[in-house]
């Protein structure tokens, strides 16, 4: 068949750094970013314009998710960003500004691209020897057998997203909640590859936020169980219950193809076939005592009500997600994937068997002998809050998580931003004649980029303010300082500042100060910035170490490759 419309040749577009097309979005798409971040960043509805639901939010992963890109920059800068978040959880919006800052003050420099990427990647070599070295002042030590630190870091999280529209009295509960959580899925006897467990998130929407709570085991939803009403469940001898995981169909309606071709004789009924099957497993299952079965999929009626009848509790289309939690729970791994064979030690157990309510909703809460795994049933007013606090406790896990492997934590509130900022001025300040040859450039070059990399980082501490506060950086420390807005004129700042954003300087004297809102860039310190002693009552805000560092690199790599693109070549049938 002849084609109705010729082939269109394939479009280059070269230098697409250069086109404002290109410039335009990422300026826009570093906006919307830039809006966002932090505690008093501001919320974005996102729709598709054609109906569905609406996404109010300032995640990063939400963010990236809905926002639809025609730029093929933009969509490996934010294929990039969803990459680290998928890894880490927590920074996305930290490296996606990041790296947007990069783009745009190495872009205008007037260094080859090529030595631009090499000077880039030494001064980010410098940034992480000096995170990971002892003598870095934004690094604090997380001691688990305190939970001050661990607190912090969990409040850091939770506060700075406002759409979850949390008071202080619910910041503080949920901060317990999510350590009580935390502390459940950590093993209580240590082997050589301890495996941290799962929190599970339960949703109960419309609740006030305070009567979410945590318990240890796990939960299924379950609207036919009535609270009040005894539990009758059968037990062994030794007075546990024994269960069984089923990830099969056992509707009897024969629509398993992964068990093969049936071949049915004439006049006989698969249907009836398939009830008689389903029976003769439960009449199994009652003589090996099981006294709960659980269902990924549908279970028939008839099965049920025979289980039921014999002191078996049945409950089906869990789904996928709990599954695997579920054969943690009760040692059902892997789970019973066929009706035709029960496999020996297909079987696992449970201490005890209730039912649980809160709000509306009736729950089966499985509780273990020892587990890893528990329920946070997590409240909150709205379906949208509710949505964005999910997703802010499942980072506050991960966050916990990533710091049991790696036990440090980055003072947040922009102090590392502008902290490292002050470290690359002083550093560059002071490098020997062979660092320049061997990166193959003069030293004008490497400070013009070493400039651009920290204003990069000072625009991240900068995108904190949205009210009009006036941001500072001391030149002793190298921190952040917010001014309120609106404050009255004074010959000195420290008239108007009392401590810096992290909360770890807290004293005034002696410290001088230089704005942040111009593109002068802050002063050159007399020497490298000093190490504050750090009081843990005094922190404000922690960063995720791991994810941080993470999104530094992310941050840098992206854009260096973008800053490296020479053409995009787009297929246009």
């Amino acid at each position: 068949m002849s084609r109705l419309e010729a082939k269109k040749p394939p479009l280059f577009i070269s230098e697409p750094l250069t086109r404002d097309a290109v410039s335009q979005s990422l300026s826009l798409l570093s906006g919307i970013l830039k809006s966002s971040y932090g505690p008093a960043g501001r919320l974005k509805q996102l729709h598709n314009g054609v109906g569905g639901c609406v996404c109010t939010t300032s995640q990063s992963s939400a963010l990236l998710g809905h926002l639809s890109l025609s730029q093929p920059v933009l969509r490996v800068l934010t294929a990039s960003v969803r990459n680290h978040v998928s890894r880490f959880s927590d920074c996305g919006l930290f490296t996606a500004i990041l790296c947007c800052g990069f783009i745009e003050n190495f872009r205008g420099l007037n260094v080859a691209p090529f030595t631009v990427i090499k000077i880039s990647k030494h001064l980010l070599s410098l940034c992480m020897d000096h995170l990971k070295s002892e003598a870095c002042g934004c690094r604090v030590s997380v001691d688990f057998s305190s939970v001050e630190t661990l607190v912090c870091l969990v409040r850091s999280i939770l506060t700075s997203k406002p759409a979850c529209m949390l008071n202080k009295t619910e910041v503080d509960h949920l901060t317990s909640l999510v350590l009580k959580a935390f502390i459940f899925t950590v093993p209580c006897h240590v082997e050589t590859n301890a495996v941290l467990g799962k929190c599970v998130v339960i949703p109960v929407k419309g609740g006030r936020v305070v009567d979410s709570t945590v318990l240890p085991g796990l939960l299924i939803e379950a609207p036919e169980m009535q609270l009040g009403k005894p539990l009758a469940v059968k037990r062994t001898g030794s007075n546990v219950i024994k269960t069984a995981l089923f990830s099969v169909s056992m509707s009897g309606d024969g629509s398993n193809p992964e068990e093969g071709t049936l071949a049915v004789h004439h006049g006989v009924s698969l249907e009836v076939s398939e009830l008689n099957q389903l029976l003769n497993v439960g009449k199994q299952l009652v003589q090996e005592e099981v006294g709960l079965v659980v269902c990924q999929k549908v279970m028939h009626p008839s099965l049920k009500q025979f289980l039921k009848e014999q002191g078996v509790v049945a409950v089906d289309r869990v789904g996928l997600s709990l599954m695997e939690p579920l054969g943690r729970v009760t040692g059902n791994r892997p789970p019973i994937a066929s009706i035709h064979l029960l496999p020996p030690g297909c079987f696992g157990s449970l201490k005890d068997l209730c039912v649980e309510s809160f709000v509306s909703k009736h729950f089966l809460h499985l509780i273990p002998g020892d587990t890893v795994i528990c329920s946070l049933i997590l409240c909150n007013r709205s379906e949208t809050a509710w949505d964005e606090l999910k997703r802010v406790c499942e980072t506050a896990e991960h966050v916990l998580q990533l710091t049991v492997k790696e036990p440090l934590a980055l003072l947040g509130g922009g102090c590392t931003e502008t902290h490292l900022a002050s470290f690359i001025r002083h550093k560059s300040s002071s490098l020997p004649a062979s660092t320049f040859r061997d990166l193959g450039c003069s030293q004008t070059q490497y400070r013009l980029v070493a400039e651009g990399f920290c204003r990069s980082l000072e625009s991240v501490a900068r995108s904190l303010s949205h009210d009009g506060e006036e941001v500072l950086t001391d030149v002793v420390y190298g921190h952040c300082w917010f001014v309120p807005p609106g404050s009255p004129c004074v010959s000195r700042w420290s008239d108007l500042v009392s401590k810096c954003s992290c909360g770890v300087s807290g004293g005034t004297e002696g410290l001088s100060w230089s704005c942040l809102q111009g593109q002068s860039g802050s002063p050159v310190l007399q020497g490298c910035p000093q190490e504050p002693s750090v009081k843990l009552a005094d922190l404000r805000v922690l960063d995720c170490f791991a994810a941080k560092c993470s999104g530094l690199q992310v941050a840098l790599e992206t854009a260096n490759l973008i800053l490296d693109l020479s053409y995009i070549i787009e297929d246009q049938n």
